[in-house]
């Protein structure tokens, strides 16, 4: 047998499947995400045998692209597990088939609740499709199993199509990346979301700044005393006018500058770079290595500085 000959059929079968899926979407689909959008509750997936698998992958998406979401076990749902289901929630179950008896036993229970029920099957002419307010068919022609027994396409047509769903409705609410990372503290994909306000220093005591008309003697201590390596200059208005550097330093002492009488604003390095607490920390990070810097203001609004960056602070974030 030529191994890799099997591997493409498979795979060959299965792009088909997902193109005939593609050719299927239709009002159908734009009514579940309507479904989907207007929910005040959870989206409940349920399925049972590998569509439940499926299912417990969808609900995990939809839970992190900003649609509350849980999966619910079909067995033990008839023995108990009910009582998660609330009015207000919408139910999408999955059954290649639309005969699951596990999944059909749990429809009047919803229908009382008044709770929409969005089908996902191969068999619009189901049970379950019938007794659905929505039916999302699959259009599986054939599964990828020589025998085409063994649930292949059908599973991976109903993993994109919940991937579909679920990404839809996520641009629909308009999601966005620091949405993404406020659910997803932990592994490399948080760290990469990680904001400049969750990495900067924005406790007052901590901020190095100094008014334009500051003495440099005491820039000098201000630097020294917050540890950064710069201070942020501002005018009467409390706004940021400039920023001096260790570097700013180095060249004020080569020139003969006088730290008694030279002030803040004589030193100062105008119009320096700045970044919004909401913004990633790794635009912080490539603002830094485009102008060759190490340190960034944290301004508001009103270009008032509220907090301080570290490249060293960034650099922790990401391994930590």
């Amino acid at each position: 047998m030529d191994i890799l000959k099997i591997a493409e059929e498979v795979i060959d079968i299965e792009i088909e499947q997902l193109k005939r899926l593609k050719s299927c979407l239709n009002e159908n689909f734009e009514r579940a995400v309507e479904i989907v959008l207007s929910c005040n509750g959870k989206v409940v997936l349920t399925g049972i045998g590998k569509s439940g698998i499926i299912a417990k992958k969808i609900s995990a998406t939809l839970s992190s692209t900003g649609t509350p979401s849980f999966f619910l076990h079909p067995a033990e749902a008839l023995h108990g597990d009910l009582g998660m289901v609330s009015k207000g929630d919408v139910v999408i179950a999955i059954s290649n088939s639309g005969q699951s008896q596990e999944v059909l036993a749990m429809l009047p229970y919803f229908k009382r609740l008044g709770i929409p029920v969005i089908a996902v099957t191969n068999n619009p002419q189901s049970e379950l499709a019938k007794r659905s307010d929505v039916v999302l068919n699959l259009c599986v022609e054939k599964e990828a199993c020589p025998m085409d027994l063994v649930p292949t396409s059908s599973t991976t047509n109903t993993l994109v199509l919940g991937d579909a769903l679920a990404l839809t409705v996520m641009k629909l609410r308009g999601f966005s990346e620091q949405d993404f990372g406020l659910r997803h503290p932990a592994g490399s994909l948080g760290r990469k979301l990680k904001t400049v306000a969750d990495l900067g220093h924005f406790e007052p005591k901590e901020i190095p700044i100094v008014h334009e008309n500051t003495s440099m003697k005491e820039v000098v201590l201000e630097i020294s005393s917050k540890g950064f390596g710069a201070t942020a200059v501002v005018n009467d208005e409390g706004k940021l006018v400039g920023i001096i550097t260790d570097g700013d330093l180095r060249r004020f002492v080569q020139r003969g500058g006088d730290f008694n009488r030279d002030r803040a604003k004589d030193v100062m390095t105008k119009n320096p770079k700045t970044i919004t607490a909401d913004r990633l920390a790794m635009e912080a990070l490539k603002l830094m290595e485009d102008y060759k810097i190490t340190v960034l203001i944290v301004v508001d609004e009103q270009n008032r500085p509220i907090g301080i960056i570290h490249i060293h602070d960034i650099m922790r974030g990401e391994f930590a």
